[in-house]
């Protein structure tokens, strides 16, 4: 078996072999020979490091659930999460969501969070049930189309859906669901609250295969609802589950009571028959008429379950301390381990093509920093490992920077409780200190140049100003903006050097206000927000040539530089923003003023002469140019650069880009011709309108510029139950009047 050594000395004698071969060639042809033989062998040379699972490590891994609970607001979230760290014996005892004894819930969450249904605190707990490992995430509550959302999700496993057995699937519900299915995460669903009047679990299974599509089948069955609720039946084992003593740690299992084994028999089959559409094994079993055991039933919810094909769904009540156990026993039976998903990384040294990551302890380490954290020792920065291992000590690489680390402190996490561990292996989720990095970042051992996700960041689409209303606040507000720079790539800052105002940018208005409300709560620091303001683009729409002389004189040595050529509009499927070509042939601009003319072009290109704003879908191509023996200088062809491209875009019809935002509304059926009206208003075009259950869907593209203060506008027109998406789609021209608006205003600033 060749070692590591070994390996080197027979990439390096390849790679000898592949210079020898095209020396032999022609130049041209050496390169076509020379470059893809190298690509191959770097492209080789990772694969080789990846390795799969042994049979010894997938029996560990196996044993490890990565899961994140997601619930409408006030579906019981935090209360089943209290009773899952009491029972697997995280917590001594249980301490409810503002109890009276004033300790509240281990995982309760911040005030702002319950305000606005996001989540912003705790990111991680672990617990251990049974032989299982339960790493337990937050997920993201609320729609807010960051990069955050994704790299939360993307730590998932599996999840459990909570759903309140009165009030049934919900708005934030939907929402949530959503999300799930975008990133392709298997759910089983938990129908919570059947102690409360009015509960009645069989009409929100059927909501939720109404209104989220789910394939969602009964595994239990209630013993009694409201008052009389007492436990459960297992309908794969056919066994009765109560709960007694304290707390509901006495779980007792018995026969099936007399008065439910028909209702258990007819729901058996019901499920057996939605699980059979789904998994071929079980339905050759089921056409044949043979009996189905619990084991193979079990396993053929299992596979369905994995595969995004069905969802089980559990009962009880976490306030009265039923269901819960079962419940964490179908977490471990049904949800994946990290093992049964595929994790997809990009290989930077290969623009970024994807391959598939093995989950195996013995391959290269990567992992994934999803979450930063200021904490009272510094910077916590949660991460899941994806592969190989990480021991405290190593020195990690990051794989955006290239910067080279060592890890000082690992730990584990339990909500604002850290324990120390030494290593970390491949499926864990731990936390780091010490280690500087943006939310996002992908750490190796430097053997391979991995990124978990892209690391192309969309830009922001929106702007506001921002000025703290005391001078003594500055510090903090510094601080505060350096911290959610880290935190978010989306979220920027910049200063504008005419009103020395302090200028955010983000994704959206509900982005932005939540940075400018955690400012307020964690940073103690009141700002006065300035209006909304879009980021607009320029582009060109035809080709436009340009002949520039930049010649100046003021005694001794003056400037000379001359530059021709034409600047056109790219394809509109380019994948490019900005393209510059030198075509000059001969000697007409002496070839070290090259790199002064492309940066002169370039800098035109940041601000266009209409608003400002910069320029995009333009390609600048220089064929012509002068220079002078003593006077041409670099300055001099920079500036030649910049007023010939000023010269040029003025003749090539420009025109102003305003962001345009993909929107989908969701409101009962009764207010869809009152909001589809509204958001013709906004200048937005319909893209389609259907009908989910009682509720209408409009999709629809709108001017961001329209958008906002839209909340506000749904809530009043739908009586408070619209909700709507939002995210980036693309920049479009603006109409003639709009941009005689916008280049005035601009020119009224000048």
């Amino acid at each position: 078996m060749m070692g590591p050594l070994g390996a080197m000395r027979a990439l390096s004698g390849a790679v000898a072999k592949s210079f020898m071969l095209a020396q032999q060639q022609h130049s041209n042809s050496s390169q076509r020979v020379l470059l893809p033989c190298i690509s191959n062998l770097v492209r080789q040379a990772h694969t080789a490091q990846i390795k799969p699972v042994t049979e010894k490590e997938q029996a560990a891994l196996s044993k490890i659930r990565n899961i994140g609970i997601s619930a409408h607001i006030d579906s019981g979230k935090t209360t089943t999460t209290e009773r899952i760290l009491f029972y697997t014996g995280k917590i001594k005892d249980i301490h409810e969501v503002r109890g009276k004894d004033g300790v509240g819930a281990k995982m309760d969450s911040m005030e702002l969070e319950r305000e606005k249904g996001i989540t912003i605190q705790s990111a991680a707990t672990y617990c251990t049930w049974k032989d299982k490992q339960i790493n337990i995430i937050d997920t993201p509550g609320h729609v807010d189309f960051t990069i955050e959302v994704e790299r939360a999700l993307r730590v998932l496993d599996g999840a459990v859906l909570l759903l309140c057995g009165v009030g049934g699937v919900q708005s934030q519900s939907i929402t949530v669901d959503r999300q799930m299915r975008r990133y392709s995460v298997p759910r089983v669903v938990f129908v919570n609250k059947l102690d409360r009047v009015g509960a009645n679990p069989w009409k929100v299974i059927q909501q939720a295969r109404d209104k989220l599509k789910l394939n969602a089948g009964a595994v239990q069955i209630p013993i009694g609802v409201e008052e009389f609720h007492e436990g459960v039946v297992d309908i794969v084992k056919r066994r009765a589950i109560t709960f007694g003593g304290a707390k509901g740690l006495d779980v007792v299992e018995g026969p099936v009571p007399a008065d439910l084994a028909e209702e258990v028999e007819a729901r058996r089959a019901e499920l057996i028959e939605r699980v059979s559409e789904v998994d071929d094994q079980l339905a050759e079993q089921f056409l044949l008429e043979e009996p189905i055991e619990a084991e193979q039933l079990a396993a053929a919810i299992r596979r369905a379950t994995l595969a995004n094909k069905f969802a089980p769904v559990f009962m009880g009540s976490a306030y009265k301390n039923k269901g819960v156990q079962p419940l964490l026993d179908g977490v471990s039976d049904y949800l994946p381990c990290p093992t049964d998903v595929q994790n997809i990384a990009l290989d930077i040294d290969n623009s970024e093509q994807e391959l598939t990551l093995p989950c195996s302890p013995s391959g290269p380490f990567v992992g994934l920093a999803f979450k930063l954290e200021e904490g009272k020792y510094g910077q916590l920065t949660y991460m899941r490992v994806y592969s190989g291992k990480v021991a405290k000590g190593d020195f990690i690489t990051n794989s955006s920077s290239g910067k080279r680390t060592r890890v000082p402190r690992l730990v584990r996490i339990h909500s604002d409780e850290l324990e120390d561990i030494q290593a970390a292996s491949a499926g864990d989720i731990v936390a780091l200190f010490g280690i500087e990095c943006a939310s996002g970042d992908t750490f190796t051992d430097g053997s391979v140049n991995f990124a978990m996700t892209s690391i192309k960041v969309p830009d922001p689409v929106m702007s506001v100003s921002l000025t703290p209303k005391s001078t003594d606040q500055l510090a903090n507000f510094q601080r505060a903006l350096q911290r959610f720079q880290r935190e978010d790539p989306t979220f920027t800052v910049s200063n504008n050097a005419e009103t020395g105002e302090t200028i955010i940018s983000g994704m959206g208005e509900l982005h932005l206000d939540i940075y400018v409300e955690r400012m307020r709560r964690e940073y103690k620091v009141d700002c006065e927000v300035g209006r909304p303001k879009v980021n607009y683009r320029e582009t060109i729409q035809a080709r436009a040539e340009f002949t520039y002389l930049h010649k100046k004189q003021s005694g001794g040595s003056g400037q000379f530089g001359k530059v021709g050529g034409f600047i056109e509009p790219l394809p509109e499927d380019s994948t490019t923003r900005y393209e510059y070509a030198n075509e000059i042939v001969g000697n007409v601009i002496p070839p070290e003023f090259y790199p002064a003319c492309e940066k002169g072009f370039r800098e035109a290109a940041n601000a266009g002469s209409l608003i400002g704003a910069p320029v995009e879908g333009v390609r600048v191509v220089l064929n012509d140019g002068a220079a002078h023996a003593v006077d041409s200088n670099e300055m001099a062809f920079r500036l030649a650069a910049i007023g010939g491209f000023r010269q040029a875009y003025a003749s090539a019809r420009p025109t102003i880009l305003e962001p345009v935002m993909k929107v989908e509304v969701t409101v009962p059926v009764e207010f869809q011709g009152i909001v589809m009206g509204d958001l013709n208003r906004r200048k937005g075009m319909i893209l389609d309108s259907r009908q989910e259950a009682e509720d209408a869907v409009i999709e629809a593209m709108v001017p961001l510029n329209s958008m906002f203060g839209y909340s506000t506008v749904l809530r009043s027109n739908t009586q408070g139950k619209g909700e709507f998406a939002m995210e980036y789609s693309h920049h479009a021209p603006v109409t003639k009047e709009q941009q005689e608006q916008l280049t005035s205003a601009a020119g009224k600033k000048a």
